[in-house]
């Protein structure tokens, strides 16, 4: 099992801007509500920000497939202070109007966001503005925590009571279809 160490931080002090062009100085990137006491929106700089201890250099050394630098989801967790009644996370990419639905529990310790490469901004190509990945899925021993539960385009993070909207494909030619219209 792949576990991401982080300790305790304090997120008192950010403020957070509304909508707007996305780079390393946008406004807005990631829209974080539902079950949460602070709904907010973070920009690039709001994720570089998030105490050390949640932060993720360098993913490919726990994922070689991976590049880029990325924020823990318990990073996002105490950010946004999610509510004990939170059991789902709906994942939502307006982009390619993806959204999947996962169970907190089994990806809460080993999911992150990532939001950069090489100091900049995640292009398109490489999923950005952020990509949700949960290393070694299969580990969680879940049906509803799949391959697709790796997001790409991720513009806005839901924290929901029960499960949420969720588009994945529910066999192998729907799961096809879906990568040969994302690889267009």
């Amino acid at each position: 099992m792949t576990q991401i160490e982080a300790g305790p931080a304090e997120f008192s002090c950010l403020q957070f801007q509304h909508p707007g062009e996305r780079s390393m100085n946008a406004p807005f990137v990631l829209k974080i509500d539902g079950e949460v006491e602070r709904p907010t929106q973070l920009s690039f700089s709001d994720l570089a920000e998030i105490d050390q201890s949640f932060q993720v250099v360098d993913v490919s050394r726990i994922d070689p497939q991976r590049q880029g630098d990325a924020v823990t989801l318990n990073g996002v967790l105490q950010l946004v202070g999610v509510k004990p009644t939170a059991r789902y996370l709906g994942l939502h990419a307006a982009r390619d109007d993806f959204h999947a639905s996962v169970p907190l529990e089994p990806i809460r310790d080993r999911a992150f966001f990532i939001y950069r490469v090489a100091g900049q901004a995640l292009a398109d190509k490489q999923g950005g503005p952020i990509r949700f990945y949960i290393p070694d899925f299969a580990e969680c021993h879940t049906d509803e925590v799949d391959e697709c539960a790796n997001v790409k385009f991720v513009d806005h993070v839901k924290f929901t009571a029960e499960r949420g909207f969720d588009n994945r494909p529910e066999d192998d030619q729907e799961h096809a279809d879906l990568h040969d219209r994302s690889d267009n």
